[in-house]
């Protein structure tokens, strides 16, 4: 899907990282959300509250998902879940475009 359509955007910025991760809030008419973000190149730790689906629409990263002992190659038109509750690190390689949905 390329395109959202009848949704609602926050406008304020979700800013992380010092400002090298940034993502907009899109809610649906149904209750669910997704974020829109971009990455730039280096190491991230993030946390999670609901389970995950991580669509990275253009770069590339190194993934390390929970109970992982090997870093994972992910590339634009790739994507992965995220369990609840869990933590999971990336390390971008080059800016990075993604889509996050929440999965309650």
């Amino acid at each position: 899907m390329s395109e959202f359509n009848n949704v609602t955007i926050i406008k304020k910025a979700n800013i992380y990282f010092d400002g090298n991760v940034s993502s907009r809030t899109i809610k649906f008419a149904d209750g669910t959300s997704k974020t829109l973000g971009f990455m730039l190149p280096g190491e991230y730790t993030f946390n999670t509250a609901d389970r995950e689906l991580m669509e990275i629409i253009e770069g590339n990263l190194e993934l390390m998902l929970p109970e992982s002992t090997a870093w994972k190659t992910i590339k634009g038109g790739e994507s992965f879940y995220v369990p609840a509750n869990a933590k999971f690190t990336v390390k971008v390689k080059s800016a990075t475009d993604y889509c996050c949905s929440f999965i309650k």
